[in-house]
Parts: C-alpha cells; structure tokens; sequence
C-alpha cells in the first residue's frame, strides 16, 4: 500500500501500489486498512497523495495540521498531499478509503481540486448519487483481471473523477475554475515550491511574469487574504509542523525556512503567533500543560 521513510520527525508516507494492482490508486474499506496495520499511521505522517475517507458509520477523528476534523456517517473528508495528520481509533468506525496520486485524476478534474487548499470535509448524508458513486468504484477495483488492464485503469480513472465531482458539487464545494483562481494556482505552486527561499510577493511576481498587484488580487479572491499573508501562513505552518513533530533547534529549523538567523526567526514567529518557537512547541506537545 505504502512506503515508509522519516523526515524531520514526521513519517513521510510514499504511494506503492500492491501487485497486481493498479497504479495510481487504491479502494478499500476502513475495515481492510485496519487488517494491514492501521496502527503504524497513529504518529503524525505527511503522505504525498490524496485521501478520501467516508464515515458508514462510527465517528472518525482526524488530525490534520493541528485542526480536529470528525467524520461522522454520511460524511466524507479530503486530505491533500504534503498535509501532515494522524489517525484516530479505528476500532468502532466503518467506511471506505480511496487513495490516489494526483495525475491519476482527469486533469479537469485535478485543476477543480486545485482551487481549493484542503482539507475539506464533505456532508454526503441521504445523496444517492454519492453512494452509486462509491459503489461503482469500488465494484470496478475489484474486478481487476475481467478487462484488458488498460481499459479497466481507464474506467478507474473515470469512476474517481465522477466520485470527486459529485463531491464537489455538494454544498459548501470546491468551485469551478475563473481567471483568477488560475493566477492563484501558478502563485500557490510557486509558493509550495520556493517558501523556504523568499518571503517576497514581488520575487514571486516577477518570476511568474505577474504584477504584485495581480497576485495581490489573485489571492484575496481565491482564499480571502493577501498575498504576503497567504506565504507567512504557508511558512508558520511549516514551522509549526517542524516544532509539534521534530526536535530539530530552533535555529535548524530558522536556515531551514530561508532566515538568516534564529533571532529573525524568533521574531516573526512571534508577531504572528503570539508565542515564541519554543513556547508553541511546550504547548504543542503538553496541550493541557502536562509534563
């Protein structure tokens, strides 16, 4: 199902898919992820693929980059690569799980998905288009070997962007592509990729070929902040994930993040957080001030 390796503290989780399986995606029910050792995803991880996890019943509790989402039946949850989370007790929930990579969607489908930061969390309760949805999907991974290997993967491929689609066009969903949201996309990657380098709107907007003014715009309609506070967020979280879920120094995690100094670290972590690096991490770690 997956591959292990660590990073910083945090249990980086790869996709492998099973022989004889399909690559790119993985069904199964919460049942079966509990019979291949569910309990090694207790510790906080950092998959780089996406999740989809339904509640049938039961309440399941996940932790996803200090926020506590509960999936209760009839609700589904989206968890996006590079988030970092940790499973809640299994033993009295049932569901289904759908892994995949995200080249494996339709790329229309992939660009909707990418309008959205995630995690997001989905009511589904009484819709029959969603239940058919998950069904049929289902249905189709198990009959590997009853198609030619390729048409059965293009059905697969076909079925996944039908259950994400009818997710998204719940209420409260992802909304469709605009100009804008485009620009954001192309910000938001660059961000992703270059936030431990600069925490400049204008490098970004020059090496996207935009105005500053243009992402400014671009990121206010997307997720309703500007620019320079959308890379701050993305930064704090990171250091926030690397004090919660590592022991590197503080000063590590500064060179780590693009700062010249642990002391410039320490302050713009504490102007935005209220805390200093290591008070976060004592609370973080002792959240009802235990020892």
């Amino acid at each position: 199902m997956v591959n292990f390796g660590q990073s910083t503290g945090i249990l980086r989780v790869d996709f492998d898919a099973g022989v004889g399986t399909p690559a790119g995606v993985e069904v199964m029910s919460l049942a079966e992820f509990r019979r291949r050792g569910a309990v090694r995803f207790t510790t906080p991880q950092r998959p780089d693929f996406h999740h989809l996890i339904a509640a049938v019943s039961g309440t399941l509790t996940q932790e996803v980059d200090f926020t506590t989402y509960e999936a209760t039946p009839g609700s589904w949850l989206w968890i996006r690569p590079g988030q970092v989370h940790r499973w809640g007790d299994l033993s009295k929930v049932e569901g289904h799980l759908v892994l995949f990579e995200s080249d494996f969607l339709d790329p229309m489908v992939a660009a909707r998905l990418e309008t959205s930061d995630g995690p997001v969390q989905y009511d589904a309760v009484d819709d029959p288009a969603v239940d058919l949805a998950i069904e049929h999907l289902c249905h189709e991974y198990g009959a590997v070997g009853t198609s030619p290997l390729d048409v059965h993967i293009a059905i697969l491929r076909h079925l996944l962007s039908v259950l994400v689609l009818r997710l998204a066009d719940r209420p409260g969903g992802l909304p469709g592509p605009t100009e804008d949201s485009e620009t954001f996309r192309r910000f938001r990657e660059a961000v992703e990729r270059d936030f431990t380098k600069t925490h400049q709107v204008a490098d970004y907007a020059r090496a996207l070929g935009y105005s500053p003014r243009t992402l400014r715009r671009a990121t206010a309609s997307a997720v309703g902040t500007n620019a320079k506070e959308f890379i701050d967020e993305r930064v704090m979280l990171e250091a926030k994930r690397r004090l919660a879920h590592s022991d590197e120094t503080a000063a590590r995690i500064a060179a780590h993040l693009g700062f010249s100094s642990a002391t410039n670290f320490n302050k713009y972590f504490q102007s935005r957080s209220g805390q200093s690096p290591i008070q976060f991490r004592n609370a973080a770690r002792h959240p009802r001030g235990g020892a």
